[in-house]
């Protein structure tokens, strides 16, 4: 199978704008007091950090990050690898009674965003979780809806939305590709 480029969705402005944006409507609900941002593996802990940085520099404060891997949790976990590559899960503090967000890059099924919600709850019990995604694509498969979203796009079954990111791609854009 063969991926071909359509087009840019997002620029590298565009994402940081975007950021900004999802900064200020995480501080006006649920707001900074006890709130805790998880990143999903991989591209949502970048987003996460870049979340975090944004609002210390809005309101001076230090959110904690933790990041999280669910590879394990998926429900397809046997039929993606025979030996699947597990990454790193780090949740640093006590999420009972927290506010968390959960970071991703893009919301498509919504069986990632479940595998996630079930490995916190492992965790603690937190008093709420909301879902923050740079873009939803449509598609869900689940009852699973972002509380923040930076960029709606919706997508057929053929296509593919690709979110780059400097730190693991060198570069920062979301490219919709096309199955060939």
């Amino acid at each position: 199978m063969k991926l071909t480029e359509k087009k840019v969705v997002m620029n590298e402005n565009e994402i940081g704008q975007t950021l900004k944006r999802l900064s200020h409507e995480i501080i006006e609900k649920p707001g900074i007091e006890n709130l805790v941002l998880v990143g999903i593996q991989t591209r949502g802990v970048y987003l996460a950090k870049r979340l975090c940085c944004e609002l210390k520099k809005i309101t001076k404060k230090t959110v904690p990050l933790g990041v999280l891997d669910i590879t394990l949790y998926r429900d397809d976990v046997n039929s993606i690898a025979h030996q699947p590559i597990v990454k790193e899960t780090k949740i640093p503090f006590d999420i009972t009674d927290r506010n968390v967000v959960l970071v991703d890059d893009v919301l498509f099924t919504g069986r990632t965003v479940r595998a996630a919600i079930d490995e916190i709850i492992d965790f603690g019990r937190p008093k709420t979780i909301k879902l923050l995604v740079l873009i939803d694509r449509g598609g869900r498969e689940l009852p699973i809806q972002p509380d923040f979203v930076g960029k709606k796009f919706p997508t057929s079954k053929d296509e593919l939305i690709c979110v780059n990111l400097k730190e693991v791609d060198k570069i920062d854009n979301v490219v919709l590709k096309e199955k060939r």
